[in-house]
């Protein structure tokens, strides 16, 4: 009889990892976490970090990353505009900025990117398909640390998934009617989950932002959609089997309607939501989805409003299982956010520069301003107001989100 006692042995450690799985995964319409237990995700977008938009530098007209390069470059010279990229990439997101984030609450942010960052392309100063895991690397290493859930989110794909300046591409998406653009972002997610493969504090990946921009002929594009998503989704298999994946609804990641019955068994499905009223039948058919086909829903963005309205939609998703991330985390003199940091001396400089049409190189030499050095200190302020240490919380901001304020 002495198989009793290893027979015991092994029923007892069966029974005290009941529940525990290694990664996030997904029941009915739950996320479940680590534990075995129910889980909703809550927390912000590190929006502006690896993907700048113009509005986050209170530009207008220089509204994608590479109209804002441009301008840097008109202004100062590629030298110096390579010189702040990098010290940007190094201060506007730190790891104080990480455990300041857990700290107030929260369990989980969402990290847009660029697919530039995984090519050579030129990109924020550089030409390295490596960047973007040097750049993941840190912050998944940090947020490892706070026991803060990471979703990875290509919020720029290769040719453009949106037509417009949010996927710094050419004003169409033609990912959709381009094959060498649709197989570089499968091979550029098959790279990234090759390489979190067994990364468990990986929530998933958030495989395109809002596709289509309601501008586009919708009959012809949606159709696109879904199929797109199933290649990207078939190839991550192929490496990664335990992460979720996350897809949007076309215009905006509004429209549900180009998706059929689930397939794969770790979907979650994402909308997002601004400007709206917050009761709940502006997200009724969501809701009918969800329960139509008992997957999970996630609100990859919403916000930019002020504290009642975040507040009153925070707890309409609250009150129906809906996970979210508002965004974005940090802004320029902006309440709208978790934190906001001081426009610098001389800045309205770069704004007024940003934001007047340029029709050629005459008018560029003649519209820049003299003053070099002001505009050179205006951008260096830019990178030492944005350090965490600078930065001001949003406390009725971060209260409406149920988080702890100061």
């Amino acid at each position: 009889m002495k198989f009793i006692p290893a027979l015991f042995l092994l029923l007892l450690c069966t029974t005290t990892n009941v529940g525990a799985q290694k990664f996030i995964g997904t029941n009915g319409k739950d996320i479940i976490g680590l534990d075995g237990k129910p889980l909703l995700l809550k927390g912000t977008n590190l929006g502006n970090w690896l993907v700048p938009e113009g509005y986050m530098f209170k530009f207008n007209n220089a509204s994608s990353p590479r109209l804002i390069n441009q301008t840097f470059v008109e202004l100062v010279g590629p030298d110096a505009t390579k010189a702040f990229w990098k010290k940007y990439l190094d201060v506007y997101i730190t790891q104080e900025d990480i455990h300041y984030l857990k700290s107030i609450g929260m369990n989980s942010i969402r990290v847009p990117f660029n697919y530039r960052l995984f090519t050579n392309e030129n990109y924020m100063g550089v030409n390295d398909s490596t960047l973007g895991f040097k750049m993941l690397d840190r912050v998944i290493k940090w947020c490892k640390a706070e026991n803060l859930y990471v979703l990875l989110d290509m919020h720029c794909a290769p040719g453009g998934q949106t037509g417009d300046n949010i996927d710094d591409s050419y004003g169409y998406p033609y990912i959709f009617e381009n094959e060498g653009s649709q197989q570089l972002c499968i091979d550029i997610w098959k790279r990234i989950a090759t390489h979190y493969a067994k990364e468990s504090v990986i929530l998933g990946y958030d495989l395109l932002n809002e596709p289509i921009a309601h501008y586009f002929d919708k009959d012809k594009l949606n159709p696109l959609l879904e199929p797109l998503y199933k290649r990207i989704t078939a190839a991550i298999r192929t490496v990664d089997k335990n992460h979720l994946v996350f897809i949007g609804g076309a215009q905006w990641n509004s429209n549900f309607k180009p998706f059929g019955a689930p397939f794969d068994d770790k979907l979650v499905y994402t909308f997002h939501k601004y400007w709206t009223a917050t009761t709940a039948d502006v997200i009724q058919e969501y809701i009918d989805f969800s329960s139509k086909y008992n997957v999970p829903l996630y609100c990859g963005e919403t916000g930019e409003n002020d504290d009642a309205w975040v507040e009153a939609f925070r707890k309409t998703m609250d009150a129906h299982n809906i996970s979210w991330h508002y965004w974005p985390y940090k802004k320029l003199d902006n309440t709208r956010g978790i934190v906001t940091f001081q426009v610098p001396q001389y800045y309205e400089q770069v704004m007024q520069y940003a934001d007047t049409a340029k029709k050629n190189f005459e008018e560029v030499r003649k519209l820049r301003p003299a003053n070099t050095a002001e505009i050179i200190q205006a951008l260096d302020g830019f990178l030492k107001n944005c350090a965490f240490k600078n930065c001001t919380p949003n406390n009725g901001y971060i209260k409406a989100l149920g988080f702890k304020a100061e």
